[in-house]
């Protein structure tokens, strides 16, 4: 029994082994011109990422295949197991969690798959051709400098502040820029960070912030972390009467984001957006070099594409950005 049983687990280890067995990188085999490209959301974001690798990738010829893991770990596991089989030529991802997506992005590179990550500044694995991100902390730190300005020119120096996060998402992210922004703020002697909750999602953080200024009704600044938190926070602020009376900060750069900035409530004061179609070029340049053999100066490397502030008022600069988003979606 013992030894039918180890014959057993030897062909299933066998079986999941077939699928990423390595191969000749840009192998001429049915998966030699294709490159996928897999993001883990369905906001704004993910889609000029994603239309970044697709852009750069039919432009050099091959063949593109989309993904979204919709933040499932499992789902991205499969994914890369289906690439393996297929013996692709490339891999650009927004990979889930630098740690958990890990074993699974090594399976990839020991199928000679060309590994190229975005949304993440991860340089402990020399195969990838790189990792092209924000810089998270530079993007808190950038609208913190402006609520610092804000907090001492029109607070006389004292907030109390709401921080909404995505930490149970994805931690990394969310606390380097929750912790860029804090540190702007932290030495202002009359600033007290009062709440520090979860809400990524739109709709749920107008219902969290809502909760959070009923019970806090002193709390006067909100700093979100990101795009759907950021504008339920001004909702909420907004829904609550409380405009002139709580100020927004956040995170990501969209039309509906610039609304807010222009609109005669004066909640929200300034967003720091990030250029994910820049980033999914480069990740996907990076690739495609690497696949024709050329050399990638990036390989292992943790590569910061600059992020965008925009102040209320900023008006000229929002407008020439949604024209540049309007193209490239081809609206």
């Amino acid at each position: 029994m013992k030894r039918s049983l180890a014959l057993v687990l030897a062909l299933l280890t066998a079986v999941s082994a077939v699928g990423c067995s390595g191969g000749a990188i840009g192998a001429s085999g049915s998966g030699g011109k294709k490159i996928a490209g897999v993001v883990f959301q369905e906001d704004q974001f993910m889609k000029l990422l994603q239309l970044g690798y697709e852009d750069t990738a039919k432009a050099a010829g091959y063949e593109f295949l989309p993904g979204n893991t919709n933040n499932d770990q499992g789902k991205e596991a499969e994914f890369i197991n289906l690439y393996c089989d297929q013996k692709i030529a490339g891999l650009a991802i927004s990979p889930i969690s630098e740690v958990a997506s890990l074993p699974s992005l090594k399976q990839a590179l020991d199928a000679n798959i060309v590994v190229g990550l975005s949304n993440t500044l991860y340089n402990e694995e020399p195969r990838f051709v790189g990792s092209f991100s924000s810089d998270n902390y530079e993007l808190g730190k950038s609208t913190g400098q402006v609520a610092k300005k804000y907090i001492e020119e029109k607070m006389g120096g004292n907030a109390k502040v709401a921080i909404i996060q995505f930490k149970s998402l994805l931690p990394e992210q969310s606390g380097a820029r929750s912790g860029g922004f804090i540190d702007q703020i932290k030495d202002l002697p009359g600033v007290e960070i009062v709440v520090d909750q979860d809400a990524w999602l739109q709709d749920k953080a107008i219902t969290v912030v809502t909760d959070i200024l009923t019970a806090n009704p002193d709390i006067d600044l909100i700093f979100s972390a990101n795009e759907g938190g950021t504008i339920g926070s001004t909702m909420a602020v907004q829904n609550a009467g409380k405009a002139g009376q709580v100020v927004v900060f956040g995170t990501d750069a969209s039309e509906q984001m610039f609304n807010l900035l222009k609109d005669d409530s004066n909640v929200l004061q300034a967003v720091t957006g990030q250029d994910p179609y820049t980033i999914g070029v480069m990740t996907m340049n990076a690739i495609i070099a690497k696949i024709k053999g050329e050399k990638v100066d990036t390989m292992g490397q943790g590569i910061i594409v600059p992020g965008m502030l925009f102040v209320r008022g900023d008006t000229a600069k929002m407008d020439g950005y949604l024209a540049d988003l309007a193209a490239k979606l081809g609206k």
